[in-house]
């Protein structure tokens, strides 16, 4: 029997990160190199997570994660797998919590990040692929009795992710839509749930690529999907599997997943940076590629939230993107 959060489940959540975490700012999209390619007569808040701690929303559901461990498990220390984000969030917590920390990342992850997670004090092993990170840190963890902190999958997680829609529609309590990016379905997963509690009518859309969009097809079956490729360029959306616990959760909250190319993804990283000046990493630009994508139709007229989730980019990693 799965548990879905309550509200008070979320505002005790809340007051576990309130002295460690950014409440992070909500800005209006009122730049005139962005108004043009809105929806007609739409309203466009963005929540600017890339500002949270370690860069990303990850650090809420991490810090949580690791506040509810034992002492015996504090002291054996964590584990993860992660294409970046979550491997810093989960550094950050570590370190800020004094614990020991290892996270796996594949070998073909932006370095900034590899040595942003070093510089954190975490144990960085690096492999050949995303499927092999996830093999990696099962073994590790049974070797070492280390607890893995999955990387999306977990009531923490989902509750990490729920302070963030909390904050949000705190100050923007009239919003007709949020548009939440899509990886493993931690962020959703929590968005949505604290969404649907603040306002059963509120539409609540996910965003994946098309070449990592497990949890569309999860959505088409009704079951877990794991996927036998992943190929996109926002590798912090780039989940090879949807997990049960997140994904009841989504499929009970959310409306809609719709996809975005990575030429879609492309342009919105240009617009983030002429219009916003945010150096954007793929998944941060998602919600904005939706909005002016597959959502511009459905969302003329609307009040809409969206999310810059994280963005943990090097700008050499971004200019060979952006002019590739």
């Amino acid at each position: 029997m799965i548990h879905f959060p309550t509200s008070q489940d979320i505002g005790d959540a809340r007051t576990v990160i309130s002295d460690n975490l950014v409440k992070t700012p909500v800005a209006p999209l009122t730049s005139d190199r962005l108004i043009h390619l809105l929806p007609i007569e739409s309203s466009v808040v963005i929540k600017l997570e890339h500002l949270q701690q370690a860069g990303s929303f990850k650090a809420r559901g991490a810090f949580i994660g690791i506040s509810q461990l034992s002492k015996q498990q504090k002291n054996a220390g964590v584990v993860t797998v992660s294409g970046g984000n979550h491997a810093l969030a989960l550094s950050w917590a570590a370190s800020k919590l004094s614990i020991s920390a290892k996270v796996v990342m594949p070998s073909h992850v932006d370095p900034v990040r590899v040595e942003g997670c070093k510089a954190l004090g975490a144990t960085v092993v690096l492999v050949d692929t995303i499927e092999d990170a996830f093999n990696t840190m099962n073994r590790i963890a049974e070797d070492e009795g280390r607890t893995i902190m999955h990387p999306f999958e977990g009531e923490h997680m989902t509750l990490g992710s729920a302070t963030c829609a909390a904050e949000f529609l705190e100050g923007c309590p009239d919003l007709d839509a949020l548009i939440v990016p899509v990886g493993g379905g931690g962020l959703i997963s929590g968005m949505s749930l604290a969404a649907k509690l603040h306002n059963p009518n509120i539409q609540v859309y996910g965003v994946e690529p098309f070449g990592a969009d497990a949890m569309f097809q999860s959505f088409e079956t009704g079951e877990i999907t794991t996927l036998e490729n992943v190929d996109t360029i926002a590798d912090s959306l780039g989940a090879p599997m949807t997990a049960p616990y997140s994904l009841a959760l989504a499929r009970a909250h959310v409306d809609e997943i719709v996809r975005v190319t990575d030429d879609e993804l492309l342009a919105a990283m240009g617009h983030m940076m002429d219009g916003l000046k945010i150096l954007a990493e793929p998944a941060c630009a998602s919600s904005l590629a939706a909005l002016i994508g597959p959502l511009h139709k459905t969302l003329e007229g609307k009040k809409v939230g969206i999310i810059a989730c994280g963005s943990n980019i090097s700008i050499e990693r971004f200019q060979k993107l952006t002019t590739s």
